[in-house]
């Protein structure tokens, strides 16, 4: 085993450990002052798809994926700052695909081009009433 090997370890760990405490939610919420609900860290994959004039537009659908979770909403991660207002967005859960409305409420860049789309989720989505959404799976 190399002399400073040991070292090096050290320094790598050094690090990970300042990067993570300066993006760790707790770490926030001591500047911040804490919020209402509380998060969840979980990424997954999700469809996100548009509403056009009060209907889901299957077409301009795309895969992205989520950051965190609160009881009211979710982030989601999406490489450039799309303006949607009203979507739809679909996970699978227990092995079907599940539906729910949403509104965006801000968008805040991430860096590296990355940017993330805070959504309140309104309702469920029945796909009985938009049979379209059934072609998405992922």
């Amino acid at each position: 085993m190399p002399l400073f090997a040991k070292n090096k370890a050290l320094a790598v760990q050094s690090f990970l450990v300042r990067m993570v405490n300066n993006n760790s939610p707790q770490m926030k919420l001591m500047v911040e002052g804490p919020r209402v609900d509380g998060r969840v860290h979980l990424t997954m994959p999700v469809w996100i798809v548009p509403i056009e004039r009060g209907k889901p537009v299957v077409g301009k659908a795309f895969t992205a994926v989520t950051k965190e979770f609160s009881s009211t909403g979710a982030s989601i991660v999406l490489d450039e700052p799309i303006g949607l207002d009203d979507l739809i967005v679909g996970f699978e859960f227990q092995d079907e695909m599940k539906f729910l409305r949403a509104v965006a409420k801000h968008i805040t860049p991430l860096g590296g081009g990355f940017h993330q789309l805070g959504l309140q989720m309104t309702d469920i989505v029945h796909v009985a009433k938009y049979p379209q959404l059934k072609s998405l799976t992922l």
